[in-house]
């Protein structure tokens, strides 16, 4: 194993000082926090112990507005970055005073302030964020660099190659260090890839790569500075593997055993604290007794931090508080519809209100495939590159898990985000990002996911299983999304627009066979209609038919059938959040209620809306509550095939049992 060696190149005596303060810090609370973890005053640790260097030197390299976006071993960055060391060990016991107020653990936390964006388990989303946010300085000229970590773990996910992918395509400000350590968990580097080195990995992107030893911090700090210098003024993404081991387990608890025998204690000789250390004394920089003081101090101000954060008291749960901070306020008044309206179709209402949105947010970019010049696979951004510019409408590589990140990351920088996912079916890609990082960010730490993510969905129209689901109900069951689902084009266009203009985000599902097949009329100018209303489509007092998108045309022409019957029909128009007292009151009228749906039938919202009006009305039904939803296989190919599967042929039945029961 090579010796540490130290090239202070221009830094001055006070920042060879100022490294050494900021790399002694995290190492000492990581001392304290492994005493701790013994006493059982925390939970679990994940130790960063003999990488500290990389994390302090990529701190100190870059500007404190630029952002940092972190993993399990980055403390470093949360020190170097000045956080106050009693909210850090409030964070790590979980106290309310923490970052997530006792919802999330340890490093999965950011802090708007400091300009850190923390970690979800799933390692690679963090990759797609970071290019968000370089976009938008890119976008708005701001000179900026933004710094993700990973490690050669978490680079084996997909989420890698998309975001290094997009990067060198969209020549973002992005550095992308992979922290090198040699093991993922339990698994050796050779078990992880085959390659010699990650810096091979930049070749096939078009990307710079450069290696450095992530145990020297003066190396760490000086090409990290001159590399974000240098992309502040010519925007480009560049690959920084830095070496490194990880002298721990993962995390605490797996332990070290299965190490070869040895390896640690070679890694020990290349110490980032010990080593510089060394070289700071033996250039007469600091002496021993100075180091012995600076130390003395740390553990001073640990012990009173962490002792100040463990005698707050524990949280209480209060579910109200808990509820209310599944999304981030909105309160921003309704636009009412006003001027002359028209009819057009649907497809033409939802580019209209993306165009109009467009004008009203100057900083809203939509993204996604062969959305810019082509217009979309649907026309719907036809035109809108002559419009509004390739940097605001702009083509993404195949990549829905990074362009939702991106999406994200827009957000977190201060812009809204629009990604048209293709066809629905597509958002398995990205389900990751959006299940788990949109959702609950705001909940874990106050930041707001300011994106909208229109589907077109939908049967119909004869393209088979992997473009035809109704995959809606995979995301009502997730806090923190709101689900928008419109039947027509006045509240198409409605709709979008307060789902652009609302901070959360919303999936915005756009039946694909209504798309050219419905008109309607809606006013020429900006208007919003309000999310989380249900609309009663027509009054009836024998039976309630609560339905969304391609359900309500199904309800209304059925219905047209009963002529000695009084139907009503409830058009959702939101999922999420669900307009529950209008259905009640519906259903308390008629007594007998049908929930359709075009999603299968097994699991479907028709399931958990059936739920509620038995639970809630089940002194006025003078009927079972009958759900209706399509065949519970996947949808078919064949036209003749399609129409057998769709639930609309089920519902006249349904309807004459329950008028009847």
């Amino acid at each position: 194993m090579d010796p540490i060696s130290y090239a202070p190149h221009s830094l001055s005596s006070d920042e060879l000082k100022k490294a050494y303060l900021n790399l002694a810090l995290p190492r000492m609370i990581e001392e304290k926090m492994l005493i701790a973890l013994r006493q059982g005053r925390i939970s679990k640790w994940f130790s960063g112990f003999g990488q500290e260097a990389i994390s302090v030197g990529v701190a100190m390299a870059l500007q404190s507005d630029e952002y940092i976006l972190t993993m399990h071993r980055n403390l470093g960055v949360f020190t170097t970055r000045e956080i106050p060391l009693k909210r850090l060990f409030s964070q790590f016991q979980g106290k309310m005073n923490g970052f997530t107020k006792g919802r999330d653990r340890s490093f999965h936390f950011g802090s708007k302030e400091h300009h850190i964006v923390g970690m979800i388990s799933h390692l690679g989303p963090q990759l797609g964020v970071a290019n968000g946010i370089a976009l938008s300085h890119k976008i708005q000229k701001r000179k900026k660099a933004t710094v993700v970590f990973t490690g050669d773990g978490g680079a084996s996910e997909g989420d890698f190659h998309e975001s290094l992918n997009t990067a060198a395509v969209w020549q973002l400000p992005t550095i992308f260090v992979v922290e090198n350590n040699q093991w993922g968990l339990s698994t050796p580097s050779q078990e992880q890839f085959r390659c010699k080195q990650f810096i091979d990995k930049g070749i096939g992107y078009g990307m710079e790569a450069v290696q450095i030893d992530g145990n020297n911090i003066l190396e760490v700090y000086t090409q990290i500075a001159k590399i974000a210098e240098d992309i502040r003024k010519n925007p480009r993404p560049i690959l920084v593997e830095a070496l490194t081991f990880r002298m721990r387990g993962h995390e605490e608890a797996s332990g070290t055993k299965y190490y070869p025998e040895g390896i640690q204690d070679a890694w020990s000789a290349k110490d980032p604290v010990d080593n510089y250390e060394k070289y700071l004394i033996d250039q007469e920089i600091f002496s021993k007794e100075e180091m012995d003081s600076i130390k003395k101090n740390y553990k001073k101000e640990i012990q009173e931090a962490f002792d100040a954060a463990f005698a707050e008291e524990d949280v209480v749960f209060n579910a109200e508080v808990e509820l209310s901070d599944v999304y981030a306020p909105f309160d921003t008044p309704l636009v009412s519809p006003k001027g002359n309206s028209r009819e057009i179709r649907l497809v033409d209402a939802i580019s209209e209100a993306l165009k109009q949105s467009m004008e009203k947010y100057h900083d809203l970019v939509i993204m996604g495939q062969d959305v810019a010049d082509y217009g979309g696979v649907f026309k719907i951004t036809d035109g809108f590159v002559d419009a509004f510019g390739k940097d605001r409408v702009r083509n993404t590589p195949l990549c829905e898990s990074a362009i939702v990140g991106s999406a994200l990351g827009l957000s977190i920088s201060g812009q809204k985000a629009i990604m048209e996912m293709q066809f629905a079916d597509f958002v398995t890609e990205g389900f990751t990002q959006i299940v788990n990082n949109l959702a609950k960010i705001h909940w874990r730490w106050g930041q707001n996911a300011d994106v909208v993510i229109r589907m077109p969905t939908g049967a119909g129209v004869a393209a088979g299983p992997f473009h035809s689901q109704s995959n809606e109900a995979w995301f009502t069951h997730v806090p923190g999304l709101k689900v928008v689902y419109p039947s027509n084009p006045y509240d198409a266009k409605g709709l979008l627009n307060r789902s652009i203009e609302d901070p959360n985000p919303v999936l915005f599902f756009e039946h694909k066979a209504l798309y050219r097949s419905l008109s309607g009329s809606v006013p020429d100018e900006y208007y919003t209609t309000p999310i989380g209303r249900a609309g009663v489509l027509q009054e009836g007092q024998d039976l309630t038919i609560i339905t969304y998108g391609m359900g309500v045309h199904w309800a209304t022409e059925i219905a047209s059938e009963f002529e000695g019957d009084s139907i009503e029909i409830i058009d959702l128009k939101t999922l999420v959040p669900l307009d529950v007292e209008t259905l009640l009151k519906s259903v308390r009228k008629t007594g007998r209620c049908i929930v359709l749906q075009e999603d299968t039938k097994f699991g479907g919202i028709a399931s958990e809306v059936a739920s509620i009006v038995q639970e809630e009305c089940f002194e006025s039904l003078d009927a079972p509550v009958k759900r209706v939803g399509s065949l519970d296989t996947p949808v078919p190919f064949s036209a003749v095939l399609e129409e057998g599967f769709l639930a609309k042929n089920q519902l006249k039945e349904a309807m004459n049992s329950t008028l009847k029961y």
